[in-house]
């Protein structure tokens, strides 16, 4: 219990470190709290989800669940029959906040490159990758609630009399194909930005590692389904849970934090080595310079960038 605990608010405590400086970013960029985008009050209540979602895991874990391995034989009294079936009902919580948060981050992130692709026909893309997270979320979650297990008040019965409303692993494999697919997708999504763009090649850099640190959020996405299937019974889920939800907020909220970081250590991206005098300006702009609003061209088309994202 105690190493849950532990790591589980260390992981929220460093979420919302990141997080508060992406907000602070957020001001400087734009000016007022007042003009901040959807994205970055959906992000606030993907955070607030993410502390219920860890006091559920945390409660859940303390009392136990219906996740009672049928091979061994346990006699429950009354009492703990009465604790376990309200830890279920903490589980049953916990599951659909951890699909919550991991969705609003993704949806956080669409709107974000949907706003940067407003011109380009590569905002198609961007709409279709947005229509396909969506079906996904509503699909499964459809399905967890009304299909799955029935009647629906298996989910907390000890003991249950469907091993798939304890285990749910119907759902862990509709969540894990949608999940793993459109995080790969969104991911994917921002490199032909970076690499259409008329930025110098040490941003480009910089910017693909950044967003490939988002790999870490598919292997923790993979690590949980992996203990869920391999051990269904067994505690390791839920630190996977918490570090999965915990990474990707991480690394949604990480690119924007930079004109946080370039303002406090006096960064400037329009350095000597730009050859390139205009190009140095529009890569400045790029990372959240608050004078005037330039474009960056992609192709043949072109989206203003900065002044709303910061984004670098």
């Amino acid at each position: 219990m105690i190493p849950l605990v532990i790591e589980s608010w260390i992981w929220y405590a460093v979420t919302w470190l990141v997080v508060i400086v992406r907000l602070l970013s957020r001001r400087m960029v734009v000016g007022s709290v007042k003009k901040y985008q959807m994205e970055d009050y959906l992000m606030i209540l993907a955070m607030v989800c993410d502390a219920v979602l860890i006091a559920c895991i945390n409660a859940s874990f303390r009392m136990g669940n219906n996740l009672i391995d049928p091979t061994q034989r346990i006699t429950l009294t009354p009492d703990e029959i009465s604790r376990r079936r309200f830890g279920s009902k903490l589980t049953l919580i916990a599951e659909m906040l951890q699909c919550t948060v991991i969705w609003l981050v993704k949806c956080c992130l669409l709107l974000i490159y949907n706003r940067l692709t407003t011109n380009l026909s590569y905002n198609r893309v961007v709409k279709t990758v947005a229509l396909y997270v969506l079906v996904g979320f509503v699909v499964m979650m459809t399905f967890y609630l009304a299909v799955w297990c029935r009647p629906f008040s298996q989910y907390w019965a000890v003991p249950t009399e469907h091993e798939q409303c304890a285990t749910s692993r119907n759902h862990l494999i509709t969540n894990a194909t949608f999940n793993l697919s459109s995080d790969i997708m969104i991911i994917l999504l921002p490199i032909p930005l970076f690499l259409w763009s008329n930025t110098t090649t040490r941003i480009k850099v910089t910017l693909c590692c950044i967003y490939a640190v988002g790999i870490f959020t598919i292997v923790s996405a993979f690590l949980n389904k992996y203990c869920s299937f391999t051990d269904p019974y067994g505690p390791n889920w839920t630190f996977w849970y918490i570090r999965e939800s915990s990474t990707s907020l991480i690394v949604a909220n990480l690119p924007l934090t930079w004109p946080f970081f370039r303002r406090v250590m006096h960064i400037n991206t329009s350095s000597a080595g730009d050859s390139n005098p205009q190009l140095g300006h529009r890569d400045s702009h790029l990372f959240g310079n608050v004078p005037p609003r330039p474009s960056l061209i992609l192709a043949d088309s072109r989206i203003e960038l900065s002044q709303e994202h910061g984004l670098p």
